[in-house]
């Protein structure tokens, strides 16, 4: 049962503390211009904390907060001090789309076990997500899921609007979620009137990053990232690519009608609906806009902008609404003929090297796997790579979310 954010505010999130605040007082530590010495700052951190705890007591006093629902979150600081004086790196923060099954629940699995990532589980259905994540054993402390739904230009900016007031920093953003409706004979479509498929797979998290671009800017973690996952069925240079429906965007006039079914073709290149081709497309809007952000805000930021293709993940639920002999014969095939399967597990690992590996860090890339499990720069489809395609549906997407 999807649930919508408003039955979840204040509490559209569910938050697990993840450490006991403590005080340092380093060796050349002054108070009011007075140097403490060793032999006082065990006394000085006692009187210091109690102070904290009693002023923190009176102002929840005379301010009335209620607490009903909700837990507070303690966000790591940028350093921690060490006994050696050295200085370790903080939790990132991830939020991961779509992170309650398939590729998504595999990398916050995978980064959660680190113990190095603090996941914010991005999420339309907000009990799945936290079975979910109790199911493949993440520690309660290791993440957050909080409600989305990228069928929802709404919901979207009110997750934005929950993931600010959680006061979390952001620093690496995860734009996995997909819908894949290959035996739709007619299209659906988003609370906006969008094509289901494109509405979510691409104006849902366009709309997502540009809103959140902001919030990486502010980080201060030394690689902050936004990812894109991509597919090789929407890059027409490979043999998967090659496999009718095609993906193709045409002139955009269907995107630029509003994919609405009415005044407008429901498909971006203006012609008949075909799920499987929506899909499709929308994977090459997805890396297009990859390149956009790189070009955009790059060099300003620091930002690396990726997208990726993991690997064939035959056995994931991506494909739950194909015919049934098609989710029969389609695992074998890859495994055996094509052997370009890869688990769930297998791929959730790669997302998560994208995350957080500095080998990977590049900006405007598109990464792959071989056969060795060596990731490597791949070559885009000659649409997926048309930097005038990529600035008209950026120019195009900005009006249909309410951006321009």
């Amino acid at each position: 049962m999807a649930l919508q954010a408003s039955s979840f505010l204040p509490s559209a999130v569910t938050v697990h503390k993840e450490g006991k605040s403590s005080f340092v007082v380093k060796k050349d530590s002054a108070f009011l211009g007075i140097s403490i010495s060793d032999h006082h700052k065990s006394d000085f951190s006692v009187v210091s904390l109690r102070s904290k705890r009693s002023l923190a007591k009176k102002s929840n006093q005379s301010r009335g907060l209620t607490r009903a629902q909700t837990t507070s979150i303690t966000t790591p600081s940028i350093t921690r001090a060490t006994t050696d004086g050295k200085k370790t790196l903080r939790k990132g923060t991830v939020v991961i789309t779509g992170a309650s099954s398939g590729l998504g629940l595999a990398t916050a699995k995978s980064l959660a076990e680190t113990g190095k990532w603090h996941v914010v589980m991005a999420c339309r259905n907000f009990l799945k997500a936290e079975k979910a994540a109790k199911s493949v054993g993440m520690a309660k402390d290791s993440y957050t899921v909080m409600h989305l739904d990228l069928a929802s230009l709404d919901s979207v900016r009110q997750f934005v609007d929950n993931f600010r007031r959680s006061e979390m920093s952001l620093d690496v953003l995860v734009c996995n979620a997909a819908v894949y409706l290959p035996t739709a004979k007619e299209p659906t479509f988003t609370a906006e009137g969008f094509e289901l498929s494109v509405g979510t797979n691409h104006l849902g998290h366009f709309l997502l990053a540009r809103l959140l671009v902001d919030d990486l800017k502010k980080s201060d973690y030394p690689s902050k990232r936004l990812i894109i996952v991509g597919s090789i069925t929407g890059n027409t240079n490979t043999l998967a690519g090659n496999v009718p429906p095609k993906a193709n965007l045409g002139d955009l006039r269907g995107l630029a009608g509003g994919l609405n079914g009415l005044n407008s073709s429901a498909m971006i290149d203006g012609n008949e609906f075909d799920g499987a081709k929506a899909y499709k497309d929308s994977k090459v809007c997805n890396m297009l806009m990859m390149q956009e952000f790189h070009k955009r805000y790059h060099e300003e930021t620091g930002i690396a902008f990726s997208s990726l293709y993991p690997g064939c993940i035959a056995t994931t639920g991506l494909f739950r609404e194909h015919i049934p002999l098609f989710r029969l014969l389609f695992p074998p095939f890859q495994k055996y003929i094509t052997k370009g399967y890869v688990s769930e597990t297998e791929a959730g690992q790669r997302l998560a090297q994208v995350v957080s590996d500095p080998s990977l860090l590049k900006s405007g890339v598109y990464w792959s796997w071989n056969k060795n499990s060596a990731s490597f720069e791949n070559q885009l489809s000659q649409e997926a790579s048309d930097a005038e395609k990529a600035r008209k549906v950026w120019e195009i997407s900005e009006k249909l979310v309410g951006l321009a």
